[in-house]
């Protein structure tokens, strides 16, 4: 990646090159003004979980991965920083699921439209996938939304039934809760709007989420759907890791 001479041995490493990531899709027009600020807040959040995918966490993304392997119509949303951050992991597992991907996004301008569709196709091409990505001509709306994140297609998140949105904000969140589907949200933050309206919630960061859905993808068998999961006692589960965390 250019321009990033951090020593993989350094103990932020990670967190380096997902900045780095951000500062490279900024200077492309893939990113809002906001982007480094709403990153930074999900960062101090994995700082206060120890930058680690806790158990609840790994629970919350099987049982998250069992509902899109079950699902009839998935799709995977995404946004600006998720494009950036995560782009070839989410559309190998879109590739895996057999399911479109769509750009939805808050501020959406023709310049960062056409930047994150150039930088999701030049993925497709450099790794061979076969993903449909939808977004760039929205055909209908979210109902119960204003504004540009109404905007979408009929043939990818109004008709799908269960819908993966990494980064979301509340509102759109809700909307698409009401509109019946199972919404998986990945948010670091467990007291979040989106945190406590998705379906299911996973409070980790969204790349080590991805990557271990692709891990995990073989394992998990369609008919595992657990019936016992509990989205607020996973939330309240990663606000007691924080408590214990700064207790002992």
């Amino acid at each position: 990646m250019s321009d990033f001479a951090a020593d993989p041995s350094h103990p932020r490493y990670q967190s380096l090159l997902l900045r780095h990531r951000l500062e490279e899709a900024e200077k492309q027009g893939m990113l809002a003004g906001s982007a480094m600020i709403a990153h930074g807040r999900g960062e101090a959040y994995d700082y206060l979980l120890g930058e680690q995918t806790i158990p609840s966490a790994h629970e919350a993304t099987l049982h998250a991965l069992r509902a899109l392997k079950n699902a009839e119509r998935p799709i995977i949303s995404l946004n600006g920083n998720a494009v950036a951050l995560a782009g070839e992991q989410l559309l190998a597992l879109a590739q895996q699921l057999k399911c479109p991907v769509e750009i939805n996004i808050f501020y959406r301008t023709p310049k960062r439209m056409s930047a994150l569709l150039e930088r999701l196709e030049t993925i497709k091409k450099e790794r061979s996938l076969d993903v449909e990505i939808l977004g760039a001509s929205p055909n209908a709306r979210i109902p119960g939304l204003k504004g540009p994140r109404a905007k979408c297609t009929k043939e990818g998140i109004i008709d799908s039934d269960v819908i993966l949105v990494p980064l979301e904000d509340g509102d759109r969140c809700e909307a698409l809760v009401a509109m019946g589907k199972t919404v998986i949200v990945i948010d670091l933050n467990p007291l979040s709007r989106s945190a406590k309206m998705g379906t299911i919630t996973i409070v980790d960061e969204l790349t080590r989420v991805a990557e271990n859905m692709l891990l995990q993808f073989d394992s998990i068998k369609m008919s595992e759907v657990s019936k016992t999961y509990d989205n607020e006692e996973a939330l309240r589960d990663a606000l007691r890791h924080i408590a214990t965390k700064f207790s002992d």
